[in-house]
């Protein structure tokens, strides 16, 4: 079991039937990584978290609904995508079960704001009223520049400073949570991605973009390295 790793998956409501809906693309790139994926379901309850992570190596957060805006104090925007709160809670107890065991986390899309929420920062809850810019960052078919700070974590899994990544979300990080840094930015400022602030932190890389759908592997290469 020293090479599987959580993956946690959305649910969707397809005629009549609730299924657990991970886009195929996370366990391929994860399997061409070398790790093993075991897909977490959204439906257990938080007390499940300890016992889901003493039997595995590692925990990718996934793309997905927006965080509820209770979790971090903010009253619900008009353009809120509806939430997933059991969602929410097996999530944030699978990172914080991962976290006490140093087990290396891996947080894309949802997964950076979540990531964000559970050590306590805030989001922009939809970005094109609450922090308007050049940048569409909604547009499923469009991509950006990123920007990433050097002698960083990000810097050293990428092996660049200057990268082009693909963007769909309305929601981004606004507050930094304490604890956590953040390596990499949209030209517009916005932050796409936040690793711990002190090095002696267990392995962590939160993004914004969708690496699972996009050329290249490092993101999971790194990832898969750290895992034990």
């Amino acid at each position: 079991m020293k090479r599987v790793v959580a993956v946690t998956a959305p649910r969707r409501t397809v005629g009549d039937r609730e299924r657990v809906a991970l886009s195929a693309s996370y366990v391929t790139t994860l399997r061409d990584a070398g790790v093993v994926p075991l897909v977490v379901p959204p439906h257990l309850p938080p007390e499940a978290a300890g016992e889901i992570m003493e039997v595995v190596s590692g925990l990718v957060l996934t793309g997905g609904e927006d965080v509820a805006p209770a979790r971090y104090g903010a009253v619900p925007h008009a353009a809120l995508d509806a939430a997933d709160t059991d969602r929410d809670a097996i999530e944030v107890a699978l990172f914080a079960a991962a976290r006490t065991r140093g087990l290396p986390v891996l947080a894309i899309c949802r997964g950076i704001q979540l990531v964000n929420v559970a050590l306590g920062g805030t989001l922009f809850q939809h970005l094109p009223e609450e922090r308007p810019g050049p940048i569409d960052h909604a547009d499923a078919h469009g991509t950006h520049e990123l920007e990433i700070a050097p002698d960083t974590l990000m810097h050293r899994t990428l092996h660049t400073l200057r990268a082009r990544v693909n963007s769909r979300h309305h929601q981004a990080v606004r507050d930094l949570a304490p604890g956590l840094k953040a390596s990499a930015w949209a030209p517009d400022g916005v932050i796409e991605g936040a690793e711990p602030a002190s090095a002696a932190e267990p392995w962590l890389l939160a993004v914004q973009w969708h690496p699972e759908d996009a050329p290249g592997d490092a993101l999971f290469r790194g990832f898969a390295g750290a895992v034990r």
